[in-house]
């Protein structure tokens, strides 16, 4: 199937010279999302995580039903002041300042193998933010899986070196 076929392209958002790579078209499409979160199931399963950790509010689409797949749980990770409990932060720079993301602190127990999703990889940092979340929850990062990649933004950089699944790719 030709995922790439699903994804809107709307120029300039949110600002000129941006092309957004919106998601709600394949979301809307029953054998699109079906096969976006099969074909997600079938490249992480040798990963064999415990948890799937998805970011506010994208990640948290797909990483649900994900994680129901793979037979784990899922964490959320979610911007400042959303959590009820105790958490733990990661600051991550944005164009023009920067930005916090949040965990709370017992979400998993320490050795936990954690895959990391969201809807996409631009520039790396909230995906680096949340591996430092996991890192600091002693968890053991066992990979990332994002449906769109934007390979010129350089983000898979920004990461550590474990594997990276994307199921689409803009350069």
């Amino acid at each position: 199937m030709d995922l790439k076929s699903f994804i809107r392209d709307i120029p300039d958002f949110p600002k000129p010279g941006i092309v957004f790579r919106d998601i709600t078209t394949l979301l809307r499409d029953s054998q699109g999302l079906r096969y976006t979160i099969d074909t997600l199931k079938d490249k992480c399963d040798r990963l064999s995580p415990d948890y799937v950790v998805g970011m506010e509010s994208r990640g948290f689409l797909f990483g649900v039903p994900l994680a129901y797949q793979l037979g784990c749980g899922f964490i959320p990770v979610r911007k400042p002041g959303k959590l009820p409990g105790q958490v733990i932060a990661a600051q991550y720079q944005l164009e023009y300042g920067s930005d916090r993301l949040e965990m709370h602190i017992d979400a998993m127990p320490p050795g936990s193998r954690v895959l990391i999703v969201d809807d996409l990889i631009a520039t790396g940092g909230t995906a680096a933010a949340t591996a430092q979340l996991v890192q600091e929850a002693q968890c053991h990062l066992v990979g990332f899986a994002f449906i769109i990649e934007l390979k010129a933004l350089g983000g898979r950089n920004q990461l550590p070196d474990v594997p990276i699944v994307t199921l689409i790719d803009y350069d």
